[in-house]
């Protein structure tokens, strides 16, 4: 169970780094760019410099926790 966890680490990671294209390259930056109207710019404003990194952050560190072994079970 333990190697499982560790694996799934790589997974959060690889799901960060997904995420932070996808929320930058698509979502984001797109908004923050071109805007179309006041809504969009500030909706691009909070994709890009509240909830990215908020996502990014949590997903990379829960990885970084269970690849270092921070969620083994002790016997």
């Amino acid at each position: 169970m333990n190697q499982i966890k560790k694996m799934l680490g790589i997974v959060w990671i690889a799901l960060a780094i997904a995420c932070g294209y996808f929320g930058i390259h698509d979502f984001g930056w797109p908004k923050f760019a071109h805007p179309k109207g006041n809504d969009d710019l500030v909706f691009g404003i909070i994709i890009l410099f509240v909830l990215m990194p908020i996502i990014i952050g949590g997903l990379l560190k829960f990885g970084q926790y269970a690849l270092q072994g921070e969620y083994d079970t002790k016997d």
